[in-house]
């Protein structure tokens, strides 16, 4: 079992460059699928996530390869063979496969999708979307079948601004018959991205990025070359290690205009937040006023980095209460904080935290990806060597992680260790 063994208490300085959005590559790699030749894309993160998409996609008959972030997919051989388990179960984005392939090949087979456990998160929006598309969609045996004679557009208004919601829908659709009209979609960048991709590719889309989109169903797609934007929440986690433990800290390639609603809290709490057109700087932070904070949907304060945020929480002078309204279940890395000498508790969908406490090193566990990122961070501030451990999660998520904060002077390595006695750990596709 690999985890990672920090030596905390030592102030970081330099420059740290951001990957591209793993949100954005979980649903960009499946819409090449609705393309009638190949498709290059650029900048991908080198994450576990990507390389199970990799492999899904040659399951399903394409010719993929994988170097220097560069993804080259040839669709043209695909076929609409089944997928009920296997690598669908290691990712919650796989679920990305049913409006691709619904799209392309009228008909999908897709087990239930897998991924960080976050409580309930249903698929129940991109059904609705696919069905009014004119899709027939079933549960059988745990695995969601697709079937359409023909895809119809139709005008959708999505309960929830369900970030996957509005690809999954927007994949399909770009292949119906007619427009389909997407209300209360969700506003993310990556749904822009995801846009921008297929509109080279010779969809017609209007309003990406707007709570109302707008898709002219086309015959065809052709292949393309895209550029991946950068890691909102990658660069966000950085921004927040800055502020804990930096020296001060440069993070390169970054889109500044994405992370106003936490350079708004930082700020609030007294941090320095320097914006470059594609780089933030962040100086030493000589003293923390506590904050609240609600996660909302883009553009406000993402749920992504409520975790890593708290970690910046137990540092500030007084009481902060965070607030979810996204994933209520998203504070299990609490109870490994409050194992490294943190002041806090969970009520309800809220946690408090308490400060300045001084961390403790500590075996800990990360729960799912973000919490595995805030769980490094208080490794980073506290006293002793901490174990991290269920890495997995975080490597879902960040590329070459070890290596980027070495380069700052951070004590960190990657081990494997042997299993503690009376400690749980989750499966690999949990």
């Amino acid at each position: 079992m690999d985890v990672y063994k920090i030596r905390g208490g030592k102030r970081l300085s330099g420059t740290i460059k951001v990957n591209g959005a793993k949100n954005s590559a979980v649903a960009l790699i499946p819409a090449s699928i609705l393309a009638s030749s190949p498709v290059q894309i650029d900048g991908l993160p080198e994450i576990s996530d990507v390389w199970t998409l990799k492999s899904i996609l040659e399951e399903i008959g394409g010719q993929v390869t994988f170097k220097d972030g560069t993804m080259e997919i040839d669709p043209s051989q695909m076929t609409d063979m089944p997928l009920p388990n296997g690598n669908v179960k290691k990712l919650r984005a796989s679920y990305y496969m049913m409006g691709a392939m619904l799209g392309r090949f009228k008909h999908a087979v897709i087990g239930m999708p897998g991924g960080c456990f976050l409580g309930p998160r249903p698929i129940d929006q991109h059904i609705k979307g696919f069905e009014a598309l004119g899709a027939t969609v079933t549960n059988e045996h745990g695995a969601i079948y697709l079937r359409a004679d023909e895809l119809r557009g139709a005008k959708i208004y999505l309960d929830v601004a369900s970030v996957g919601a509005t690809i999954n829908i927007m994949l399909a659709a770009v292949r119906a018959k007619g427009q389909t009209v997407i209300e209360n979609a969700a506003k993310e960048p990556e749904i822009i991205d995801v846009a921008t991709l297929l509109t080279n590719m010779g969809a017609k889309i209007k309003g990406a990025g707007t709570s109302v989109i707008r898709i002219d169903g086309v015959d065809e797609l052709h292949g393309t070359r895209h550029t991946i934007i950068p890691d909102r929440i990658e660069a966000g986690t950085f921004m927040i290690m800055a502020a804990a433990i930096g020296d001060g800290i440069k993070i390169d390639n970054v889109i500044p205009f994405h992370l106003e609603a936490l350079i708004a809290k930082l700020r609030e709490m007294g941090v320095e937040v320097e914006e470059g057109e594609e780089s933030i700087f962040i100086p030493r932070a000589e003293s923390l006023r506590s904050v609240d904070v609600k996660t909302l949907v883009y553009p406000g304060f993402p749920t992504d980095l409520q975790q890593p945020f708290s970690v910046l929480m137990t540092q500030a002078e007084g009481a902060s209460i965070v607030t979810d309204t996204v994933y209520s279940a998203r504070f299990k890395h609490i109870d490994e904080l409050r194992r490294m000498n943190a002041e806090g508790r969970v009520e309800g969908q809220m946690a408090v935290l308490f400060g300045p406490t001084p961390l403790n090193a500590a075996n800990v566990k990360a729960s799912d990806l973000r919490a595995g990122a805030a769980l490094v961070i208080a490794g980073l501030l506290a006293e002793g060597e901490t174990e991290v451990r269920d890495i997995y999660h975080v490597e879902r998520g960040y590329s070459n992680l070890t290596d980027k904060l070495q380069g700052l002077g951070a004590d960190i390595r990657k081990e494997t260790a042997e299993p503690v006695p009376g400690m749980k750990f989750n499966s690999r596709n949990g």
